[in-house]
């Protein structure tokens, strides 16, 4: 997607950042003229008004903090500028996060959870619109959107569980109770959404933003 969206400033320059070593690692391939990788935590950005868009998709709900990412927008951006984000929002992964929940509550692991911080912040749209105005943006535009999404089959939702949406619940239990959790959230999520046909429904809500400086 960055490489995409270098395409559409061909005179301009697009920087693709990650806290991921690996995830950076992956994407440099892919640099060009215009298009470039950084290292980098989104919590820590050097920039200093240098760019015109701030751009994400699909990540903002691992953050918790967005009064804080906001700050760090409004120093990125140029007096012209704007950000566009889409990320998770209220109802979204209904039934994983039921299925989770209740895993966790388990006799055998729930003393692995003792002070366990949720990874996630999935806002409603009510709710985001006014964490928006109050980071002092103009022109601001939020909406909510359903991409509820239907796995073709078992696999395909197992595979989605084990990466990303069980990572950071499973590096909480000890080695020799790794597989037992992972197995009891499987079953228990193919329980919850496998339909008639062999498919498996679980709900994708989004928050979309748009913002100018």
């Amino acid at each position: 997607m960055t490489v995409q969206l270098s395409r559409l400033v061909p005179n301009g320059m697009v920087a693709g950042i990650d806290a991921s070593q690996g995830m950076i690692e992956a994407a440099k391939p892919k640099q060009g003229k215009n298009v470039r990788f950084l290292l980098m935590d989104i919590d820590n950005l050097e920039f200093d008004q240098e760019f015109d868009v701030v751009f994400s998709n699909a990540t903002l709900h691992w953050m918790n903090d967005h009064r804080r990412l906001f700050k760090r927008v409004q120093r990125v951006l140029s007096q012209a500028g704007a950000l566009r984000f889409n990320f998770a929002g209220d109802g979204n992964c209904s039934s994983f996060i039921k299925v989770i929940r209740e895993s966790m509550t388990l006799p055998l692991f729930s003393k692995y959870f003792k002070g366990f911080v949720w990874p996630w912040y999935m806002p409603s749209v009510e709710e985001y619109r006014a964490l928006v105005q109050g980071a002092g943006f103009q022109c601001i535009d939020v909406w909510g959107e359903n991409a509820d999404r239907f796995f073709p089959n078992a696999d395909a939702m197992t595979k989605w569980v084990d990466q990303p949406s069980l990572v950071p619940f499973i590096v909480c239990v000890a080695e020799q109770h790794n597989a037992l959790f992972r197995d009891f959230v499987v079953r228990r999520m193919i329980e919850e959404t496998e339909q008639a046909d062999g498919r498996c429904f679980e709900t994708f809500r989004r928050i979309n933003v748009y913002a100018q400086k």
